[in-house]
């Protein structure tokens, strides 16, 4: 290798490196679990995480919807396709099974509530319609301490498919959408934070 490609692929490679926090590349992804819900008998699957930014670059980045496609490689589309009063409206297209099978919703996010002292917001999103019976979305976003945040999102799915599905690999769908979500959207928290 000559000197020159010796500089031009180190220089790339920094560049490179710069582009995701250096902790991201050297923490494990985000723990995944189950939770049972009122909602259904199918378990919802969820995923939670520190995310190393301030609360508000976390809550613009759950919110900023139009970007999932480019913060979450689990989203194949994610589209804003209108707005009713404070609530927006999102078409998701999910491939699951390994890409045997799409999960297509329209998914209704209310705007992220408060508690009393501005450390802690939920933002909720239910399904107007889809390919699905029934998909919730639960995002809780928690004040840790100035420059660290909690992410949890929890998404119950519900199978409406001629073939049925059983309710724990729906479960497991759910969860490992959950932590892929929340692993792209930490990782984009964390680059803006930078």
């Amino acid at each position: 290798m000559n000197r020159k490609s010796f500089f031009a692929g180190a220089f790339i490679a920094l560049t490179l490196a710069g582009a995701t926090p250096a902790s991201a590349a050297d923490r494990p992804d985000p723990e995944r679990y189950e939770s049972q819900t009122p909602a259904s008998e199918v378990k919802a699957g969820g995923s939670r995480d520190t995310v190393h930014a301030p609360i508000e670059v976390v809550r613009h980045i759950v919110t900023d919807f139009d970007g999932y496609s480019g913060y979450i490689k689990k989203f194949e589309k994610a589209k804003v396709i209108g707005r009713h009063g404070d609530k927006t409206d999102v078409y998701l297209q999910v491939p699951i099974m390994k890409g045997a099978a799409k999960v297509w919703a329209v998914i209704r996010f209310d705007p992220p509530k408060p508690n009393d002292a501005g450390d802690d917001f939920v933002v909720t999103g239910k399904l107007l319609k889809g390919n699905v019976k029934r998909l919730d979305a639960r995002y809780h976003i928690s004040k840790i301490d100035d420059q660290n945040t909690r992410l949890d999102l929890q998404l119950l799915i519900v199978p409406d498919w001629v073939v049925p599905v059983p309710n724990h690999l729906a479960t497991s769908e759910a969860a490992y959408a959950a932590s892929r979500a929340v692993l792209g959207l930490r990782n984009a928290s964390e680059l803006k934070n930078h």
